[in-house]
């Protein structure tokens, strides 16, 4: 009888190691970054009379892969026309997410989706199922594009007056896409500090923003809503996510304007309209949009710190946004408050959230708080000169890929510049979507060990 050779068996299936969906979307970004760094990294890249170093065009790239909004150089001035397209089709890609983009590139070209892209596609997007999400993906173009063309039409009379027909049209696109994006990339130095006084502008960025971190999701099943009324209800997820939204604003607004409406150097001298416009605007912009129209290098303390609170919640699952998410503060504060008051597990909208939830959101924050607090400490080794407000700021910033600095982004040292560069791209994969990348595919462990307790509190 022959022996079984050594190539039998399913030993070669067992060495084709296949990548998860959360290592093909961190996989997915990096690539987009390398390419984005090669491009801006070009001569023709580059406005006459100025050069972009590989730190510098890595650190663009990576800024607007992961619609951050920080720069070291200015945007509208440092960049040609073929950089600030490159810029803006990497926040477009960075936005919609790689793997969607990809999708839809897929689509358009008539080649099937296979079951590995779609599990893929299943996470970019954070929904529950499988099924259907090609089909959502297709919605989930007609929904950017569609919001970002509304966007640029509302955009084009203010921008027109500034920069006159042709470029204006381009200015209101741009900053169109970016404000959905969340991406907060402006082509001035002052973001849209010149258009403080605008209701146009104000109301219109302000709604892009809020419409594109509210996830597609949620986009989708309120379109629905209105749409066909009863017959398709608001989901629990949607509820959470627009009451949520709705509570942040508002107490964001109440807060800035509580600490900023006697600063001589950002409220003071505004009527009580501007006023309430602007701290408005400042309180919807830290989730994860970046555009400011008063200047956080002059702003109080506690609205730094504050700020800081909103940056770190960012937006919605499943949208341009960054942060922890606002569903995952709402778990944890919701969960907190029902244990306190002994009632157990958390209940929403006359819905129980299971417990293992309310673990998910405590470990995504967790790993959050570590990440930022390990970065800002060692952004106190490499640029000792900053102080720790600025650098939190700075940190929270990447992370929750908002781009608002109190102005030291450029002036960091090469190694806080590519600690910022690491805090971006991993607040765009959002802390779960990390560890699950770094995990290896195991087998499910199939022994339990028997329970006990510890002293916590």
């Amino acid at each position: 009888m022959d022996e079984p050779s050594e190539t039998s068996g399913p030993a070669p299936q067992a060495r084709r190691r296949r990548s998860t969906p959360a290592q093909l979307i961190a996989l997915s970004f990096a690539i987009a970054i390398a390419i984005g760094t090669a491009l801006l990294a070009l001569p023709a890249a580059h406005a006459p009379g100025h050069h972009i170093g590989p730190l510098d065009a890595l650190f663009t790239a990576t800024s607007a892969v992961c619609v951050t909004g920080l720069v070291v150089a200015d945007t509208g001035t440092a960049f040609s026309l073929f950089g600030k397209l490159v810029i803006l089709l990497l926040i477009q890609a960075g936005g919609l997410g790689i793997l969607t983009l990809g999708t839809l590139v897929a689509l358009a070209s008539g080649r099937r989706i296979g079951f590995r892209e779609r599990l893929g596609l299943q996470a970019q997007v954070n929904i529950t199922q499988v099924g259907g999400v090609v089909k959502l993906v297709r919605r989930i173009f007609l929904v950017v594009f569609g919001v970002e063309l509304l966007g640029t039409l509302l955009l084009y009379l203010p921008f027109a007056r500034l920069e006159g027909t042709g470029r204006g049209l381009f200015y209101a696109a741009f900053h169109s896409v970016s404000a959905f994006n969340n991406a907060g990339f402006a082509f001035y130095a002052d973001s849209l500090t010149r258009f403080l006084h605008d209701p146009l502008v104000n109301v219109t960025v302000m709604a892009l923003i809020v419409v594109g971190g509210l996830g597609f999701m949620v986009i989708i099943n309120v379109a629905s809503h209105f749409r066909h009324g009863r017959s398709v209800p608001l989901t629990l997820h949607s509820k959470v996510v627009l009451s949520g939204t709705a509570l942040l604003i508002a107490l964001g607004t109440v807060v800035i304007l509580a600490f900023e409406a006697s600063n001589p150097a950002t409220l003071a001298h505004l009527s009580f309209p501007d006023k309430l416009m602007a701290a408005l605007f400042q309180s919807i912009t830290p989730r994860t949009a970046g555009f400011n129209t008063i200047d956080f290098g002059h702003v109080r303390p506690a609205t730094l710190l504050f700020t800081m609170l909103l940056m770190f919640v960012g937006g919605n699952p499943g949208s341009t946004a960054g942060g922890i998410k606002t569903v995952t503060f709402l778990v944890l504060v919701g969960s907190a408050w029902s244990v306190s008051r002994g009632h157990g597990e958390l209940t929403l909208f006359e819905r129980r959230i299971a417990s293992e939830t309310a673990v998910k959101a405590s470990a995504i924050a967790l790993l959050g708080m570590l990440l930022v607090g390990a970065a800002v400490t060692a952004l106190t080794l490499t640029d000792p000169g900053k102080s720790l407000l600025q650098l939190g700021f700075e940190s929270i910033s990447a992370f929750g890929t908002v781009g608002l600095s109190t102005g030291i982004t450029a002036s960091l040292s090469s190694a806080g510049k590519l600690i910022i560069i690491a805090l971006m791209y991993l607040g765009r994969l959002g802390p779960l979507t990390l560890a699950l990348a770094l995990m290896e595919r195991r087998p499910e462990r199939r022994i339990k060990y028997p329970e006990d307790d510890v002293v916590i509190g």
